[in-house]
């Protein structure tokens, strides 16, 4: 029998994120163990006349893949998947991993040159509305649960409490704290360790209110990119791809990212922001804002939203935001500022103590 939360998951993300029609080509993807959520998505896309057609992963195959195959197998475009992406209208996509380290050990050289090959895609998915729009999202597991140090039960209740919320309430103040931000021109971060400043590009603040992801719940920009100077040192750790690194440094001048050091995978790091030419730049400025999101758990689908934080992301910014910055990377990694943090707008103090002043 399927969970009544499901059911009220299932219903957000096409009713309200993903506001799937008739008529609308629908891909939902996803992997095996998460067949409750993906059958209650296909048989709502049904019952609205939507045409649905699953993707449905494999545990485990992604690792074979990195470890097993050759250049020409890692450097193909997958042709297929990109014509039929290229025919759908949403695109919802979950993920829930049985194993969040499963990614550990493989070579980063073959992840960056598989990301800059399938990097057309993930473009176009993210910066082509409206030809398509995408809602991205995850489901409770076993493995999710224990990086966040909970249980099962205890990760459930934390994951749809930050979903189930009144999204149109939200969406109010995230456009208020938008409207904001985009009368400001340079944006100030100071902290332990951090003077970080950079010019805010011309009207770039959107908000995420549970469309682009689930949960949504914060504000984003971008800088101009030669903009940023100074450093910063991230509070949390960094996870991709299921490699974790601890403690990073952050140095820019004239933009770029000039010395990137870390306690753990500082190797990894590196070779990460040396994916291409604007990877070593800030392609976007984000806020959380969740109330409900409020403990670093590793899963940057809700990190990204913890209230009262920062997080910047290496690389690639979205189009909807200016698109100042290309790249093949888009990397956000999350600095705490409820402790000691401050915000400066325009030389004003906006941010202080764990409260936004405005």
């Amino acid at each position: 029998m399927i969970e009544d939360r499901v059911k009220k998951f299932a219903k957000i993300l096409v009713d309200y994120s993903g506001f799937v029609k008739k008529g609308e080509k629908v891909m939902i993807s996803g992997e095996t163990h998460e067949q409750e959520l993906l059958k209650e998505i296909y048989k709502l896309c049904i019952l609205k006349g939507a045409f649905p057609s699953l993707q449905v992963g494999i545990p485990g195959l992604t690792h074979f893949f990195y470890t097993h195959a050759n250049k020409k197998q890692l450097t193909k475009f997958p042709e297929a998947y990109w014509n039929e992406i290229r025919k759908t209208k949403k695109y919802i996509g979950i993920g829930a991993p049985l194993n969040t380290r499963e990614m550990t050990n493989v070579d980063p050289g073959k992840m960056v040159m598989r990301s800059k090959i399938v990097k057309r895609i993930g473009d176009y998915v993210v910066n082509s509305k409206p030809k398509i729009y995408r809602v991205t999202t995850d489901f409770p597991t076993n493995a999710l649960a224990m990086d966040a140090e909970m249980s099962l039960d205890e990760y459930e209740d934390f994951f749809y409490g930050a979903c189930f919320l009144d999204w149109k309430a939200m969406s109010k103040k995230l456009k208020k704290m938008c409207t904001t931000l985009n009368r400001g021109k340079v944006f100030r971060i100071v902290s332990k360790d951090t003077d970080l400043t950079m010019k805010i590009y011309p009207k770039s603040f959107i908000m995420d209110d549970g469309h682009e992801n689930m949960p949504g719940g914060e504000v984003f920009g971008a800088p101009i990119k030669l903009s940023t100077t100074g450093h910063i040192k991230f509070t949390f750790p960094a996870v991709r791809q299921g490699v974790e690194v601890n403690n990073i440094y952050a140095e820019f001048k004239n933009g770029k990212c000039i010395k990137a050091t870390a306690d753990k995978n500082e190797k990894f790091l590196n070779k990460m922001l040396d994916t291409d030419a604007g990877a070593r730049y800030i392609g976007e400025i984000g806020i959380g804002m969740n109330p409900k999101v409020t403990k670093f758990t590793k899963n940057l689908l809700f990190d990204e939203k913890i209230i009262n934080t920062i997080h910047l992301a290496f690389g690639m910014a979205y189009k909807e935001c200016g698109h100042p910055n290309d790249s093949a990377l888009h990397w956000d990694i999350v600095k705490d500022l409820r402790k000691d943090g401050k915000v400066f707008l325009d030389g004003k103090l906006v941010f202080k103590n764990g409260k936004w002043l405005i």
